[in-house]
């Protein structure tokens, strides 16, 4: 049986899928606060799993100090944009 393998991996630019809010990871920032919103992109820095779930947790670097950590379904492949094309 084949391990399963991350969805993205380091170096990867991505775009967060949905909102990103404060889980209580930033205890200097307020509790449910909007991170991320939708559409910003990023930089996969880091690739791990939970250990309990196995489930991929993918660091992300959407400012240069601003690290967060998020789940497969918080990602997407970042989509070029039209004036790039």
């Amino acid at each position: 049986m084949d391990a399963l393998k991350p969805r993205f991996e380091w170096g990867q630019r991505v775009q967060s899928a949905v909102d990103l809010f404060n889980d209580g990871s930033y205890p200097e920032r307020a509790a449910d606060e909007l991170l991320f919103g939708a559409g910003v992109e990023g930089e996969i820095v880091q690739v791990g799993q939970h250990t309990d779930s196995g489930a991929f947790v993918y660091l992300v670097e959407f400012a240069p100090t601003e690290l967060v950590g998020c789940m497969e379904s918080e990602l997407m492949i970042l989509q070029p944009s039209v004036e790039a094309q």
